[in-house]
């Protein structure tokens, strides 16, 4: 993620409007936004007993520090700066993931923590706290927000857990839920913040969006990366070049034999020919020659020899003698006098 330049210094900004505060207060406020040495936040028990006081009383301290600040001399002359920020946030879609915000700004800890307490101390910014749905996020228009957390309850509800979808067709999934959005907002870069404050929806390491807690995106072993591998490769594929790609793409090990195992196991994979594998969504007929065969005479009626093989010819990577010695099996087929094949009826 690229960091955007920010005109200011964000640590000079916060010196000076924590500068007016009494000496526990701003010490307060530094441990508890870490904006010392420590870049680590303080919880308000650690600060309670650094200081011999309830944790009520810090946070009692803490209010009474942002409100001195936001009335403060030195707050009204970083106006400016509280106008980049909003400026910045709404380039960034408004409503937007806060570490994802902080990211944007700056990669270095110490300096995301004293914009982070910029937000907090600047009125115009509002916090929503993470809950089941969302991550914590920030924003500057609270219609706004709702609609984006609207579009996005009503997106998820519109995934199935096998969905896994490009990311345009996700963007344009998630913009039939959204109304009456601004024009400043209506670019992909955007959209995907948006999709990103959702819990519920995620990206798998390829690109593709579903449901964040389906196998596509949470992957957990073999099977799930072998299933991710295939759908990229769109076309059948050999279960050592299987292995391969999910040693490439996952950067994980995974052995020729215990893939070969593994995609056998699952009925998400059908073999089709020696050693290739094909995805069963896409319409393979799982079983052996025979059982494609006889799938192929149950759904079109019975058919000339060279019908068949073209049929089944799109379902199996097999040699047409193999299909032709599946047929002269008088246990499985039998021939009419037209030359037409039909299963045998096994009682």
């Amino acid at each position: 993620m690229a960091t955007q330049t920010i005109s200011f210094k964000p640590k000079q900004v916060v010196k000076r409007l924590i500068s007016s505060l009494p000496d526990r207060a701003r010490d307060v406020i530094i441990f508890r936004y870490g904006l010392g040495k420590d870049t680590k936040r303080m919880t308000l028990d650690s600060i309670g007993k650094k200081y011999g006081i309830t944790r009520e009383r810090v946070r009692q301290i803490e209010n009474y520090a942002i409100a001195h600040v936001r009335k403060s001399n030195e707050y009204s002359k970083e106006k400016a700066v509280f106008t980049e920020i909003e400026e910045l946030l709404h380039s960034l879609g408004g409503i937007v993931v806060e570490d994802d915000f902080l990211g944007h700004t700056s990669k270095d800890k110490s300096l995301q923590n004293h914009i982070h307490f910029l937000l907090v101390i600047g009125e115009p910014f509002k916090r929503l706290k993470e809950d089941d749905d969302f991550r914590h996020r920030w924003h500057v228009n609270e219609d706004l927000a709702k609609k984006v957390e609207s579009a996005l309850k009503k997106l998820y509800s519109s995934l199935s857990t096998d969905d896994l979808l490009p990311e345009s067709e996700m963007v344009g999934k998630f913009l039939q839920h959204m109304e009456d959005v601004s024009e400043r907002y209506k670019n992909q870069e955007v959209i995907k913040r948006w999709l990103s404050i959702s819990k519920n929806i995620g990206k798998n390491v390829l690109g593709d969006w579903g449901v964040s807690e389906s196998s596509n995106i949470k992957t957990k072993g073999v099977r799930d990366y072998a299933f991710l591998v295939i759908r990229k490769h769109g076309s059948p594929i050999h279960f050592r070049d299987v292995a391969k790609q999910i040693a490439t793409v996952f950067n994980k090990k995974a052995h020729v034999a215990t893939t070969h195992n593994e995609l056998i196991k699952d009925k998400r994979f059908v073999l089709v020919g020696r050693g290739l594998y094909a995805l069963a969504e896409w319409g393979y007929t799982p079983g052996v020659v025979r059982d494609v065969i006889k799938a192929v005479l149950d759904k079109s009626g019975p058919m000339t020899k060279e019908d068949i093989i073209s049929k089944v010819m799109k379902e199996r990577y097999v040699k047409e003698n193999t299909i032709i010695v599946n047929l002269q099996n008088p246990k499985y087929f039998k021939k009419d006098k037209e030359g037409k094949y039909t299963p045998v009826a096994i009682v």
